[in-house]
């Protein structure tokens, strides 16, 4: 008779209770069943390498906040060679803390194991439990098994530093483009005031607006380095078109038009900066920290240049400043009063785009224009409010959008972005106000 009974009998299909593997999940469990502790490590240096090089690897911030949270749990003495850094926190526990459902944590365990971040040691009951010795060390564990984040720390360190170098070459092409760009609104506006025209010209200015577009957005350096040397040449070979037509007006307009406008803002080696102002500011003019400017130096009746035009009331300083009559400030002037670290902490947002801890003010400018574009505030509406506002004051003025709520905006924070600007065009905008109302409102937070 046989006694066997069907249910005892193991097939080929998963069992009841049983973790599915999937082939990266497969990989991961090798590399950690293969990795060994050569010397010590320290946990805080593993989980610092990780958390420097997540963003260039393309994680999630719920899979960084899920490893920050779990290295809560380990000891030093599991980095230590014959150790094993796992961890067990329960389930119900990584629920509450983590905020999430029971399939929600399911899933994410499962994706941090196909990243290969983690692996799951599975007990026989299925339960996550450790036990360690009176010296601390674990004698019985099963949970998550921390080892290959420690068998990829060099690679995170590696990631770490090619990522903050791929994004400081952005930011020194960024910085290019605007030049040149600024550059090229000098010369399609002395074209204007001087009458210049014809087929030549016009192929130019097409050929110049289509190579500012996009810039930014190029996929890496490499694509972003090909896009700006393409705009810069155009800029050249613009400037070159005009002085030949201004040399066949005569000399003496050709002299007056090379009074007007600054031929080269990027400031090339053997072409000297050429301007004309009415006035001319301080370049800290724009917005005044308090510990590094006087009133008297900028005032509400002092002129800007307008929102066509092709310099910034702060511009890079390797360029002049460039003042036209007619037009009047619409900033605060000396009456922000705001130095960059009051800023950082009434707008936080700004902060991951910082690399210092006592930033200045053109740093904050540079932290704001890539806030801004996560933000959803297109570079033509920066470019405008830089123009309109100065540098630094459209820096503030992002960082205030930045510091509001979502459900603050009736459209999108772009949106709100450009009716500041407008406001700022007609002269209505109020950026004192705004700061000493954040200002308020914090200290009411405190209290």
């Amino acid at each position: 008779m046989d006694t066997v009974q069907r249910g005892s009998v193991v097939g080929c299909g998963r069992a009841p209770g049983l973790r599915k593997l999937t082939p990266q999940m497969l990989g991961t469990i090798e590399v950690a069943e293969t990795h060994r502790f050569t010397s010590d490590m320290h946990p805080g240096q593993v989980l610092a390498a990780f958390k420097a090089a997540a963003p260039y690897l393309g994680l999630r911030p719920s899979v960084v906040h899920a490893i920050d949270w779990l290295f809560r749990f380990t000891d030093a003495v599991d980095w230590q060679p014959s150790s094993r850094p796992i961890v067990w926190p329960s389930a119900a526990m990584q629920q509450q803390e983590l905020g999430l459902g029971p399939s929600q944590v399911k899933n994410l365990n499962r994706y941090l194991v196909e990243l290969g971040l983690v692996v799951m040691k599975d007990s026989p009951n299925g339960k996550r439990y450790g036990r360690r010795d009176a010296k601390g060390r674990i004698t019985e564990a099963y949970g998550f098994d921390l080892s290959p984040l420690a068998s990829r720390y060099a690679e995170f360190q590696a990631a770490a530093e090619e990522g903050r170098e791929e994004r400081a070459r952005r930011q020194a092409l960024k910085r290019r483009a605007t030049i040149a760009r600024n550059g090229i609104r000098q010369l399609l506006e002395t074209a204007v005031e001087q009458g210049i025209s014809g087929e030549e010209w016009e192929t130019l200015r097409v050929a110049s607006a289509s190579a500012s577009r996009g810039i930014a957005g190029r996929s890496g350096s490499i694509e972003m380095e090909i896009a700006v040397a393409r705009l810069e040449q155009t800029q050249g070979d613009m400037r070159r078109c005009l002085e030949a037509a201004l040399a066949a007006k005569g000399p003496m307009q050709a002299q007056a038009s090379s009074e007007s406008v600054n031929l080269d803002p990027k400031g090339s080696e053997n072409w000297p900066h050429i301007t004309t102002t009415n006035q001319l500011l301080n370049l800290k003019d724009t917005v005044i920290a308090s510990e590094k400017s006087s009133p008297s130096r900028v005032s509400s009746g002092e002129n800007r240049p307008s929102s066509g035009s092709a310099s910034c009331g702060y511009r890079d300083r390797a360029t002049n400043v460039q003042q036209r009559p007619g037009k009047v400030r619409t900033d605060s002037g000396s009456l922000l009063k705001i130095t960059p670290m009051e800023l950082i902490k009434l707008a936080p947002r700004l902060k991951p785009y910082l690399n210092s801890q006592a930033p200045s003010w053109p740093e904050i400018v540079d932290a704001a224009d890539w806030l801004r574009d996560e933000m959803g505030i297109s570079k033509f509406i920066w470019g405008d409010a830089c123009l309109v506002m100065g540098r630094e004051q459209a820096a503030i003025a992002v960082a205030v959008v930045s510091a509001k709520p979502q459900a603050h905006f009736r459209g999108s924070p772009g949106g709100y972005f450009h009716g500041m600007v407008s406001k700022a065009k007609a002269g209505e905008l109020h950026l004192a106000r705004t700061i000493w109302g954040m200002r308020g409102a914090g200290e009411r937070h405190l209290k």
